[in-house]
């Protein structure tokens, strides 16, 4: 259960760093793809500090912070978001 409530965490973060830039949500909804955790980055991390707090998160992921945040620090680092379990991609209709 707690992986189902990581991933969707994660498949509303993909969504919100999509939805950000029209551009890239064009492009990523006709691939399907979800951004890279760089992209994810560039996108939260106001302060560019290298890591997103709870201030600078929203949504489901914000609501798994403590999850995902496994050294316990407050912030979640480049690679606690990519060592997160990913989103399962959508299937075509």
């Amino acid at each position: 259960m707690k992986t189902k409530a990581i991933l969707l965490s994660i498949t509303a973060t993909t969504l919100f760093a999509i939805s950000s830039n029209a551009q890239q949500s064009s492009n990523r909804q006709n691939k399907q793809e979800p951004p890279t955790v760089d992209e994810i980055f560039k996108q939260m991390d106001k302060d560019e500090d290298g890591k997103l707090s709870k201030k600078e998160i929203k949504g489901p992921l914000k609501d798994d912070f403590t999850k995902i945040d496994t050294d316990e620090d407050g912030f979640l680092s480049k690679e606690e978001v990519e060592n997160a379990p990913k989103p399962k991609g959508r299937k075509s209709q």
